[in-house]
């Protein structure tokens, strides 16, 4: 059996998706599968079904929402009555999460041993787990307290795989998936200066620098900030680069990992 998170919560066993009934009970198994092996309370889970305004007899729905799951799951889990609430007994190999976090730390150790071949694959199959943002079908209580820390690990794992390819030479295929990372995430500046390194690989110093200077920009107008150090020693490395003869692979890969 196959529990997903990152994306719509779904679980799926070996004759296809077992459906589950409604939004409250993927709250309540997105909740118990994020816990990793600890006590869920009745009181948290209350919060994330009903926020503020929970039913008189919540504690019952609640117990009828784990019953349904028992028996939808069958033995592919335990969920425990430990006062005062729940706990779920899985395979973490079962959970997308736990596979995505285990392949993401592996990736990440790879990245600084500068195995860039292992780094980019270990990192790749991880993104690969993502079908669309976490918990989209989940209450909203729920998707606000975990969604943005699992959106968060996803962009950390991606800013690897992207400087992995980086200092493979893969510039030329990454620039169109860049482009439109850092449109999709204006603000960020690891990004940013991610695309200023492959543009300038690609031979593209001015639209390298140009990138910084919307970025200049965006972050004056909407957070009244300048650019960072990693956007500024960017563009500076930039320059240099402009007024001298073109850096070999080497030196580039060593400004690659610096980004």
């Amino acid at each position: 059996m196959e529990f997903r998170i990152l994306g719509p919560v779904e679980v799926w066993g070996s004759d296809g998706e077992i459906p589950l009934d409604g939004s409250k009970q993927r709250t309540v198994l997105a909740a118990l599968l994020l816990a990793r092996g600890r006590m869920v309370s009745d009181s948290h889970l209350c919060r994330l079904l009903w926020h503020d305004n929970p039913p008189a007899t919540f504690n019952a729905q609640i117990y009828t929402y784990v019953s349904r799951l028992r028996k939808y799951l069958g033995n592919a889990v335990t969920i425990a009555r430990q006062r005062p609430g729940y706990l779920l007994r899985v395979d973490p190999r079962q959970v997308d999460s736990e596979n995505f976090a285990r392949l993401a730390r592996l990736g990440g150790e790879a990245l600084k041993a500068e195995d860039y071949d292992l780094a980019s694959g270990l990192l790749g199959q991880a993104l690969e787990l993502w079908r669309g943002p976490a918990l989209t079908n989940v209450t909203q209580q729920l998707a606000d307290e975990q969604a943005h820390r699992l959106d968060e690990s996803r962009l950390v794992a991606l800013e690897g795989r992207i400087e992995a390819d980086l200092a493979l030479g893969r510039h030329v295929d990454l620039l169109p998936e860049l482009t439109g990372v850092v449109a999709e995430h204006p603000m960020h500046e690891r990004f940013r200066a991610l695309l200023m390194s492959t543009l300038w690989r690609c031979d593209r110093q001015a639209d390298a620098l140009a990138v910084f200077h919307d970025g200049r920009k965006v972050l004056a107008e909407e957070l009244g900030v300048s650019p960072g150090r990693l956007l500024t020693d960017t563009y500076r490395a930039i320059l240099v680069g402009e007024t001298q003869q073109r850096p070999g692979r080497a030196a580039t890969v060593r400004h690659a990992a610096a980004v």
